[in-house]
């Protein structure tokens, strides 16, 4: 379950409340790589039960396509969190994301559930990174198992937690984001950046998307699905981008297949992580295509 060997696209993955039946059913047909079927926050505490039901009916539908469907279930300490990871585990979902994991102790716990619960091997764990303590804990938590694919920025938590101002640009979050980034990467794993909360503001969406891309984040987590074509456009590899890895390719097979060690595309010398880094873009790129 190691996302350097597999690159799945993670551009955009889109919050559905699980207590909506309409929302389930639209989320068929959203372009969205994947989906988060909601039991925490937008569930309320008397329909957590009905929305359980109804989320593990779906998780286990087969009918979703492409997106990679995950669950997530309210947080450990919670009444529901053991019933939500056990009706999660039996739906065997693409993953199960955990809210307020604060360190590897709760994702193996969590991994433990899921077993006993009789999960596949193929349902992951997405652990989300939501308080000053998570963020400290990043890269303990990225590397508590292999079952772990992903982690996922909870930034309005962030926020609150660190009584930080939601402003443009983002300062007061920036450290905690790289931190995350840098665990995340340093176990092999995806890294998703937080939700953008005004739904009508889309220039402000694209300025945040374009930021956490620059990062190097994998993608976003969204709330709204006027949010799907710029975020999926954003973290696609451009064209001029794809090109130009072929570009890098081609030239160091050439180089290598006539015994040169000194290989330049545009001007600029390439070495074998501009090759590995041009590589990733190829794969990708085909992996959003094939969509």
């Amino acid at each position: 379950m190691n996302d350097r060997t597999t690159p799945r696209p993670r551009r955009s993955v889109l919050y559905m409340p699980g207590a909506n039946d309409r929302a389930l059913e639209k989320a068929k047909t959203l372009p969205t790589d994947a989906l988060i079927l909601d039991l925490e926050d937008s569930v309320a505490p008397d329909a957590k039960a009905d929305a359980r039901k109804r989320v593990a009916e779906a998780a286990a539908s087969g009918e979703y396509g492409y997106r990679e469907v995950t669950i997530r279930v309210n947080a450990p300490g919670t009444p529901w969190h053991a019933d939500d990871v056990k009706a999660a585990a039996e739906a065997a979902p693409d993953a199960v994301v955990v809210p307020k994991v604060d360190s590897p102790e709760t994702v193996r716990e969590v991994e433990a559930a899921l077993v006993r619960a009789g999960a596949p091997d193929r349902t992951a764990i997405w652990a989300m990174i939501e308080t000053p303590r998570a963020v400290f804990a990043a890269a303990a938590i990225a590397a508590a198992s292999p079952r772990l694919t992903v982690l996922v920025m909870g930034t309005n938590d962030l926020a609150k937690e660190l009584r930080a101002e939601h402003v443009p640009g983002r300062a007061p979050l920036l450290t905690g984001l790289s931190l995350a980034l840098l665990a995340a990467r340093a176990s092999g794993k995806a890294v998703l950046d937080g939700v953008y909360n005004d739904v009508r503001d889309l220039p402000g969406f694209e300025a945040e998307t374009r930021q956490a891309r620059q990062l190097g984040f994998d993608g976003k987590t969204l709330i709204h699905p006027t949010q799907l074509e710029p975020c999926n456009r954003i973290f696609a590899p451009a064209q001029e981008e794809i090109d130009r890895s072929r570009r890098i390719v081609e030239a160091f097979e050439e180089a290598t297949s006539q015994g040169r060690g000194v290989v330049t595309v545009d001007g600029r010398m390439i070495e074998n992580l501009h090759v590995e880094e041009a590589r990733r873009v190829l794969a990708l790129a085909e992996a959003v295509a094939g969509r």
